[in-house]
């Protein structure tokens, strides 16, 4: 499962990249920095990329999920820090 989540977030990276054309996000791993500090994706690409993932996750899993809840948000460590971080994340959300 963890493996099919993997490939939606870094395939949604992937799309959202046609637009941004930024080199870090040409080949996202596992360790490919988000969001913060020195993350590839601003505030604005940020939920974009967020409401593309929600879309996907929603078509391939068959449930809605809302990724930047108040949970998300105010987590001490973000969810968005990194493909990784994500990945983990949406799979406790998706309860697998």
């Amino acid at each position: 499962m963890r493996d099919k989540i993997e490939k939606i977030v870094i395939e949604t990276l992937k799309e959202l990249n046609e637009e941004l054309e930024k080199d870090e996000l040409e080949n996202p791993t596992l360790k490919t920095r988000l969001y913060g500090g020195v993350g590839a994706l601003d505030s604005l690409a940020l939920v974009s990329f967020i409401a593309d993932l929600e879309d996907r996750i929603s078509d391939e899993f068959e449930k809605d999920l809302v990724l930047a809840d108040e949970k998300a948000m105010s987590a001490k460590t973000s969810p968005f820090r990194s493909v990784e971080s994500l990945v983990l994340y949406v799979e406790s959300l998706l309860g697998v």
